[in-house]
């Protein structure tokens, strides 16, 4: 059905580990809502350049509300903790900071927070750094275009149009086009939530390879997932998150689904 055998699910990569780019230090943060609840409790982190790294856990473990709170602060309050990237920290205190200072961070609900599913391909596309495509805070339709045919293309996003709407795409697709829009800000550091949740088998190894591109590129790559295969398929060091704390780290070649479950329930009989 998707044209090749389901020998090899994810791509080959050729890794070209450099020195560490990306560091999250000591990070605490609290619920928005229920006073005096602890979500991310003393985390720490850190990517190498062209490194992909996952967050394993369980739904609930707190890795959604980690990448939030790391991407400018989009979730919880009385934040605390250092961001250090290219040896120098950086403060984010909003998403537009956190696009500047060279972060992405794709959602995982893209029909509800990634995308604008009303406006076409080409709109959303450009939609995170419109200072790129234009003058004098004027829009550069014919630079739009451009752009937006471009990551059609390099992207195989399958559309009759880049004046599609979003909301009209397969699921695949769409989620090709959440990426396309992210790499347009010329990120260093990306930050996938749950990359290939309700996408064809196809689609995901081609967002597999588009992944093992950018990390070839020289980006630094943080994949949270549910999916354990995907992680331990896709990743060179797996964190294991629970209960908003690193429970665990570990080398793609010493991690396994087994590995990845002991660190979770280990850390839970310490609880207990």
């Amino acid at each position: 059905m998707v044209g090749r055998d389901l020998v090899n699910r994810f791509p080959k990569r050729k890794s070209k580990i450099g020195d560490v780019y990306f560091e999250v230090q000591n990070w605490n943060v609290y619920d928005p809502i229920i006073e005096g609840r602890k979500i991310i409790k003393d985390v720490n982190l850190k990517v190498h350049k062209g490194e992909v790294v996952g967050i394993s856990g369980l739904m609930g473990s707190g890795r959604t509300e980690l990448a939030m709170s790391i991407f400018g602060r989009v979730y919880g309050k009385r934040i605390t903790g250092k961001i250090i990237k290219d040896g120098k920290e950086i403060v984010l205190k909003n998403v537009r900071q956190a696009i500047e200072n060279g972060l992405a961070y794709v959602t995982e609900d893209r029909k509800n927070a990634g995308l604008i599913l009303i406006q076409s391909i080409k709109q959303n596309i450009t939609l995170a750094k419109l200072k790129k495509i234009s003058k004098n805070q004027i829009i550069d339709e014919n630079k739009e275009i451009e752009v937006a045919e471009e990551y059609r293309r390099k992207f195989n996003i399958k559309s009759p149009s880049i004046l599609q709407k979003t909301g009209n795409l397969s699921g695949g697709n769409q989620q090709k086009v959440v990426l396309s829009k992210w790499i347009f800000t010329d990120p260093d550091v990306l930050i996938l939530d749950e990359p290939t949740r309700g996408i064809d088998v196809g689609a995901k190894y081609e967002i597999y390879t588009i992944i093992n591109k950018l990390a070839e590129e020289g980006k630094s790559i943080i994949i949270i997932s549910s999916e354990l295969p995907e992680i331990l398929g896709m990743c060179d060091r797996i964190y294991v998150m629970n209960e908003g704390k690193i429970v665990g780290e570990l080398d793609n070649k010493d991690a396994s689904q087994e590995s990845i479950m002991k660190c979770i329930m280990q850390s839970n009989k310490e609880v207990v």
